[in-house]
């Protein structure tokens, strides 16, 4: 296995994941890579790692370009075993090198493996030197670990940017400009919605912490890196992390008879009146990581269910909370769902959606089958609020 070159001595060495599906309940359809990166310099440089079960990948292209047994600094900027399970391997490999990490992020090492290592602690403004080149190091806490931070080259311009600016994508292509753009930015938009949403202060104040650093290239923790779009997948950070919405509206539901379904048409069509753009996810078909891609622009968020043994559906009180850990804020919220006798669902939905911190502006019931003038006065009742 190859390493690839980003410049002059920095290279790629990390693992490519084709067949992952689930990401700690995230949909990855595209697979993903655990990116770690090896800097060649008076003193040799690893900048994370990856997947326990990938280290041989890592060893392999660190190899394709040096002795693997000839690494004097690893740099962890994150604990999770995704970047850190290569980490054993290495310093078993290298049992004289400096492991650098921030405070929290010896304290997790030190919890996940239990070795006593050759640790160094950072913070926001502490530069190494290894040669030529210079490790400065800004801590990002809760994006999304305690323990996070991001180190950045000047002489070379690059930012290793942690799990900040990701994307879960499988590929051979490295660099931005290898690959379709706009599926790069999809996957970017989801990793966001799926991992960093509910992070977005400290998102907003690494993007501060950010402004005036001179950025070429950002080598990501997980999929492609970005060369040619720097710029643009920053401003996005700057648009997600501000929680703009567009006239969307995603309507959510499960369904046992079909009841709870023409209700979500119902609103769907209120939503096109009001000159919105509704989108309807049947969570029969649609996985919840998608539909959290679809929230992150959303203005409302509409979740259906018929009452089940005087409880929701399991694939919506699952959705609900999935949702209520990524914590969506300043979204307006409706509630619906028909029944047979009980109806505590939608009641239950109402209790979820504002404990997720959204407005819930509207609820609806129908009992059993609603009729064509029960669909019509739901329809007439949301235009009227929207």
């Amino acid at each position: 296995m190859k390493a690839v070159k980003i410049k002059e001595n920095v290279y790629w060495v990390g693992a490519i994941d084709w067949n992952v599906r689930n990401f700690h309940g995230y949909l990855t359809q595209r697979g993903t890579t655990y990116n770690a990166y090896l800097i060649i310099d008076e003193k040799v440089t690893l900048i994370d790692a990856v997947k326990p079960n990938l280290t041989n990948q890592l060893i392999e292209r660190i190899s394709d370009i040096i002795d693997s047994r000839k690494i004097d600094i690893v740099v962890s900027n994150h604990t999770e075993m995704d970047h850190s399970g290569g980490i054993p391997k290495i310093m078993e490999l290298n049992p004289n090198a400096e492991l650098i990490a921030t405070a929290n992020g010896v304290k997790g090492l030190n919890a996940h493996y239990k070795q006593n290592w050759n640790f160094k602690i950072v913070e926001t403004g502490s530069k190494i030197s290894i040669g030529k080149h210079t490790l400065q190091f800004i801590t990002t806490p809760m994006v999304h670990w305690p323990d996070n931070m991001v180190c950045y080259i000047p002489e070379e311009k690059i930012l290793f940017s942690n799990d900040a600016f990701g994307q879960h994508l499988a590929s051979s292509e490295r660099f931005d400009d290898e690959y379709p753009v706009d599926i790069i930015m999809e996957e970017a938009r989801k990793y966001y919605a799926n991992i960093v949403l509910p992070y977005y202060k400290p998102v907003k104040k690494v993007l501060d912490d950010l402004k005036g650093v001179d950025i070429e290239i950002i080598a990501t923790s997980h999929g492609i890196i970005w060369r040619n779009n720097v710029g643009k997948i920053i401003e996005e950070y700057k648009k997600w992390s501000s929680g703009e919405v567009t006239k969307k509206a995603i309507i959510i539901y499960d369904s046992m008879w079909n009841s709870t379904e023409k209700m979500a048409y119902a609103l769907s069509s209120a939503f096109e009146t009001k000159g919105y753009f509704p989108v309807i996810c049947n969570l029969q078909h649609h996985h919840m990581s998608d539909i959290m891609t679809e929230i992150l622009s959303a203005e409302y968020i509409c979740v259906g269910s018929p009452t089940l043994n005087n409880n929701m559906m399991p694939a919506v009180a699952g959705f609900l909370t999935y949702l209520k850990g990524l914590s969506p804020r300043d979204r307006k919220a409706v509630a619906f769902g028909s029944y047979g006798w009980g109806g505590q669902s939608i009641a239950q939905i109402e209790s979820n959606l504002t404990e997720s911190g959204l407005q819930v502006v509207k609820s609806f019931r129908a009992k059993y089958i609603p009729s064509d003038e029960d669909l019509k006065k739901i329809t007439e009742d949301l235009v009227a609020i929207l």
